[in-house]
């Protein structure tokens, strides 16, 4: 077997939450700096019946600012930047009625070549209840670890 272990980096963006009309997340950002990939993993519990309002997952990146390290302004991810999903404004994934979004684990490629990259988990009126929803970013073939044997 191959070593992957040692060729990834984890970072949770977003702690395991209950997702609310009116209860969300702060948006995530994560420093891609010394990576060359990355990949993002949803995970979601499924959404109660009846709660019909949409809880979105939006993916923003932006370049060093002035100050190099902290990110400067953040725009919308466009379709050529993500794999596994066509971004409509940002949007890489949409959670809508309980039927559509049962318990499951999603994943996105972030392909964008920017060192920021920020996730907004949003959720309209009708998200009574609630669903639980995790983000974790992997960080992949960074720049300072030995080659894969």
């Amino acid at each position: 077997m191959k070593d992957l272990y040692n060729h990834l980096t984890l970072v949770q963006a977003v702690a395991p939450v209950v997702v609310k009309t009116g209860t969300v997340p702060d948006p995530a950002a994560v420093d891609l700096a010394g990576y060359n990939s990355a990949v993002i993993e949803m995970s979601c519990g499924a959404k109660p019946s009846g709660e019909d309002g949409a809880i979105t997952l939006k993916l923003e990146h932006a370049d060093d600012s002035t100050t190099p390290g902290t990110a400067g302004t953040y725009s919308n991810v466009a379709a050529a930047d993500v794999q596994g999903a066509t971004p409509a404004e940002g949007i890489i994934k949409t959670l809508a009625t309980a039927t559509e979004a049962l318990a499951a684990v999603y994943k996105f490629g972030y392909i964008g070549g920017k060192r920021h990259i920020k996730l907004t988990i949003a959720a309209a009126a009708g998200n009574t209840n609630g669903t639980i929803i995790g983000v974790t970013v992997i960080k992949g073939h960074g720049l300072d670890v030995p080659p894969i044997s």
